[in-house]
């Protein structure tokens, strides 16, 4: 004769009554789960931003080189948007807004510091808003310093 299994294990797990400090556990997962998504979240916007800077500084490099007339923004955009055409970001207007933000940030520690932690959408508007560099600084500093739950 067959045994008889308990009735717990026929019932779906989400109708079983969890372990003894179970729920305490899965909430400190969740929390380290959460935390991480946004420290990997910060370090891909570090990079992004990082990115857009040294392209910035590159155009204004060749531009210094070749001049306006050489219709290197066009080119580039065209370009990199057939090169990665699942990325968005190498638009005409954004590597114009690129040119801006190296030119407004020549120094890349900053870029690498307070700059870095904004998303771009940020210093877009701290460059459109704000035509006094130490403002702008000032504002990045800011955000920087805030808790990292943004």
């Amino acid at each position: 004769m067959a045994k008889k299994k308990p009735e717990s294990k026929d019932q779906p797990v989400s109708l079983t009554q969890p372990p003894a400090g179970y729920a305490e556990w899965l909430g400190e997962l969740k929390n380290r789960i959460h935390k991480a998504q946004q420290r990997a979240t910060l370090a891909v916007n570090r990079e992004l931003v990082r990115l857009y800077w040294q392209i910035g500084r590159d155009i204004l490099a060749r531009q210094a080189q070749q001049g306006w007339g050489a219709k290197i923004i066009d080119r580039l955009a065209h370009d990199l948007r057939n090169a990665f055409p699942e990325m968005k970001g190498f638009s005409r207007a954004n590597l114009i807004y690129m040119r801006a933000f190296a030119k407004a940030w020549p120094d890349e520690q900053i870029v690498q510091q307070a700059v870095g932690q904004l998303p771009w959408g940020h210093n877009l508007v701290l460059l459109t808003r704000l035509k006094e560099p130490e403002q702008r600084l000032a504002y990045a500093r800011a955000f920087a310093d805030e808790p990292a739950d943004r």
